[in-house]
């Protein structure tokens, strides 16, 4: 089902769109500025202040109409890149087959300052649902109004407790290096030596890992700091029932591993994961067992296969977001419908997803990079073409 673009029509004689997957974008602003923060649906970014005390009143800016709402800062030069990466994902889904309610997108606005107005003009406008915000600091401030009276998914996870219709799904790192230490106590490890950047990213990777690892019969044997120096790893050993977790991001991870031992059974986060493009560069991350999305590991996988990949390619980041906005459809669906429960269990293109309390929990699914590339732990080695095939050697 194609989707129809159209800019925004006059509150006066405005016509009632069909009910088919129409995209508005609003023309002017809400208002405030742009504030700069990190980049990525799992960055840190500083709480939004609560709403205000006293709500103004909210004039529609056209005949109303029922919609699904999307909210996300495609105007913005921070997370442009990012929102736009999940709104193709909603598209994606959307036009999967035809529905009952057209999307319409909100994007001129500041999710550090403007997401509670924007959510009320979007509810004023006829919104049934709405998904967004994208940032940690927009989700805060929405999570801090008390007016939520449609369903609504935001796409990241804060800290809330709430009765209202408001849902959390995200791609929260710290989930992930949770399911590394679950993993690897599966394999029968008890220790852990973690190795860590001075990044902010690092510092949130090894406190989620180690809050998970925690308990009878597992220790913390070591905490290596890498600063470029290759000498701390000097006295790294082989020692029975012992991993390392490596909460550092593909770059660092390539400059490490060569350091440990092939002994030693390394772990690390989709962090790592930067596409199976680069086979030769990928060599340095062989026997490192990570988690990361069907989406980009698993093509054959039944939720995978209906949707249509981006074109061109977008980077392994932009993918994952991809992946998110298509899932997130999915369950603003279920959301209409009011088919969320406790017993809810979605097998997604970003991972299999269940419902604890207000939070959507996304489990990725394990990989192991293998001469160069990744693959499910299980799967056949796939052979590596040789590089110059015309160059025979004459064994005497």
């Amino acid at each position: 089902m194609p989707i129809e673009t159209k800019p925004l029509t006059p509150a006066v004689g405005a016509e009632k769109p069909a009910p088919t997957a129409v995209i508005e974008k609003p023309a002017a602003a809400v208002g405030g500025t742009e504030t700069p923060a990190l980049p990525g649906p799992t960055s840190e970014i500083p709480a939004a202040a609560p709403a205000a005390e006293t709500k103004p009143a909210v004039v529609p800016t056209e005949n109303p109409f029922p919609h699904i709402a999307l909210l996300l800062p495609l105007q913005s030069a921070i997370f442009g890149s990012a929102a736009d990466a999940v709104q193709q994902g909603v598209f994606a889904a959307a036009n999967y087959k035809r529905q009952p309610l057209p999307v319409r997108v909100y994007s001129n606005f500041d999710e550090n300052t403007n997401v509670v107005a924007i959510y009320r003009q979007a509810i004023a406008n006829g919104a049934r649902a709405v998904v967004g915000p994208l940032t940690r600091s927009g989700v805060s401030a929405l999570a801090a109004e008390q007016d939520i009276p449609v369903p609504t998914l935001a796409l990241n996870t804060v800290e809330s407790q709430t009765a209202k219709p408001l849902y959390f799904f995200g791609m929260a790192v710290e989930t992930e290096a949770r399911q590394v230490a679950q993993l690897a106590r599966q394999h029968g490890l008890h220790q852990a030596i973690i190795i860590t950047t001075r990044s902010q990213l690092s510092q949130r990777m090894q406190s989620a890992f180690e809050e998970e690892w925690s308990g009878p019969g597992r220790g913390i044997l070591r905490e290596i700091e890498f600063n470029n120096d290759s000498a701390v790893f000097a006295d790294i050993a082989d020692i029975a029932d012992t991993m390392v977790f490596l909460a550092a991001d593909a770059e660092k991870a390539r400059l490490i591993r060569p350091y440990l031992s092939n002994k030693l059974p390394v772990y690390a986060t989709s962090q790592i994961f930067v596409g199976n493009d680069n086979t030769l560069t990928n060599y340095d991350l062989n026997g490192i067992r990570f988690v990361d999305m069907p989406w980009l590991l698993q093509p054959d996988h039944a939720a995978v296969m209906i949707y249509p990949r981006t074109n061109p390619p977008l980077s392994a980041d932009r993918e994952r977001l991809y992946a998110l906005g298509i899932d997130s459809f999915r369950l603003i669906q279920l959301m209409l419908a009011n088919k969320i429960n406790a017993n809810l269990s979605l097998d997604g293109v970003s991972g299999q997803i269940q419902l604890s309390g207000h939070i959507f929990q996304r489990t990725a699914i394990p990989a192991i990079f293998v001469q160069g590339r990744a693959q499910l732990p299980n799967a056949p080695t796939t052979p590596i073409p040789q590089m110059f095939p015309d160059n025979t050697s004459n064994t005497p």
